[in-house]
């Protein structure tokens, strides 16, 4: 049996994938996962104010350091905490620092009393096959996700136990993003993660007829169009980040 959720203040913390990159809205500005699941919200609260303070390219430590106390300054009794994959790209990367940040990130709204959305992270490599490097280090992270969810009574959206997650289909052409369809599925697990009314597993459903294999021409063109960029931004210390700010960093209604 469901009850209806009363959440009237949502606070959404992270980086690319909560600021919606790749999920457009008609004029063109980013819609994604987050904009997706306040919508839904606001179906059993009219009332409800959100805010979105997510920024491209963030690392778990920017997310904590820029984040984590405006987000408290808004009191939500609903928050979201979404980030580490732009710090398991990295070879350099402490995974344990990271998990050490969102512990703190997740431990801290939670103590602020808001009720805490924690996600794991779907394989890369049937999405991109060089992430490979990063893989393992993705698992250990999914790892402690799961028990700083149970540690501090977080809802956990736990995509990577479902393989549909990584299927291509449901992510950008750049193989980073999730696309519109992906962002609608991440918003569909957040609401049933939550438990709010008709929400279902129906997310996890895989599609029924198989993927076409990629050609070459398709990864000599995203190599071209999209590694080659990400690598020169990394060469010189450049985030795609850098001048961006959040897109709704004050409560505001639907």
């Amino acid at each position: 049996m469901f009850w209806v959720m009363a959440y009237r203040r949502f606070v959404a913390l992270g980086d690319s994938t909560t600021e919606g990159l790749m999920d457009l809205y008609p004029d063109g500005s980013f819609r994604g996962w987050a904009d997706r699941l306040a919508a839904r919200l606001a179906q059993d609260e009219p009332d409800l104010q959100y805010a979105n303070l997510a920024v491209r390219g963030k690392l778990a430590r920017q997310v904590a350091e820029e984040q984590l106390e405006p987000a408290l300054g808004l009191q939500p009794d609903l928050a979201s905490v979404l980030s580490g994959l732009n710090d398991m790209l990295r070879r350099d990367c402490s995974v344990l620092a990271v998990i050490q940040r969102l512990d703190s990130i997740i431990g801290s709204l939670r103590e602020a009393g808001a009720d805490v959305l924690a996600f794991t992270l779907p394989d890369p490599v049937p999405i991109n096959p060089i992430a490979k490097g990063a893989a393992l280090r993705l698992r250990n992270l999914n790892l402690a996700v799961r028990d700083l969810a149970v540690k501090h009574g977080a809802y956990l959206v736990d995509l990577e136990v479902h393989a549909v997650s990584s299927d291509r289909r449901l992510w950008h052409r750049d193989r980073l993003h999730a696309n519109e369809l992906g962002h609608e599925r991440i918003a569909l697990a957040a609401a049933e993660a939550l438990g709010l009314e008709g929400a279902d597993a129906g997310w996890t459903t895989p599609f029924a007829d198989p993927l076409d294999p990629r050609s070459r021409v398709s990864h000599a063109v995203w190599a071209g169009k999209y590694l080659a960029p990400w690598v020169v931004r990394r060469l010189r210390g450049v985030s795609s980040g850098d001048g961006i700010t959040a897109k709704r960093p004050n409560l505001e209604p639907l």
